[in-house]
């Protein structure tokens, strides 16, 4: 039986790749969000252990969020917002918590790129692969996913751990990243990460 993209065993290379993780933190408070709350809470266990495994390969994990129109405010303040009792997303953004080591960018709009420091970051890191993930696919996701093709990184989007409002919408986000934008969709399950080959040592 012909496997699907998204059941399709995939191999990354460590060097040269980073996870983006969009807009997991979240307080997810606006009027209709229960259906994306319930997605975002499923997903979110299956992005950590991703999450964690990246991290013990060495691959670097960057938070890109929404700044929510807060201009005076920082990313712990965010983290503290959306993590608060009172936050609709706050199972989701507890979860999904970043810690020290990770690296994180402020956005104002909708892609990752637009007039934030996204770009020099992946520069800095020598990134030319991106594994993309988070909330909403059909939206933040997806805008994110081209402007990451326009800058010809290579593009791999895990189906389980992107939601958005609707099962549609995040379908039909998942087609354009499968099929427009060249990317790999396979599940987070079905990845596996390449250590980099350690240069020899002559005596």
């Amino acid at each position: 039986m012909r496997r699907t993209p998204a059941e399709r065993a995939v191999t990354i290379p460590v060097a040269g790749t980073a996870l983006l993780m969009i807009d997991v933190i979240n307080d997810l408070a606006f009027e209709g969000s229960q259906p994306l709350i319930a997605e975002a809470e499923a997903m979110a266990p299956k992005l950590a252990l991703l999450k964690r495994r990246a991290d013990r390969a060495g691959v670097p994990v960057i938070y890109i969020n929404d700044n929510f129109g807060q201009w005076r405010s920082d990313f712990r303040r965010t983290v503290a917002h959306c993590t608060a009792r009172s936050s609709p997303g706050r199972r989701v953004s507890q979860r999904l918590k970043p810690t020290a080591r990770d690296y994180f960018v402020l956005k104002p709009k909708h892609s990752g790129f637009f007039d934030t420091t996204l770009d020099t970051l992946l520069k800095a890191l020598r990134i030319r692969r991106v594994i993309l993930t988070g909330i909403a696919g059909n939206i933040c996701v997806l805008f994110t996913a081209n402007d990451a093709y326009m800058r010809e990184l290579k593009i791999f989007a895990p189906a389980d751990c992107i939601v958005s409002n609707t099962a549609p919408d995040n379908d039909y986000a998942l087609r354009q990243i499968d099929t427009v934008l060249k990317g790999h969709i396979a599940e987070s399950t079905r990845l596996t990460f390449r250590p980099a080959r350690r240069a020899s040592v002559r005596a």
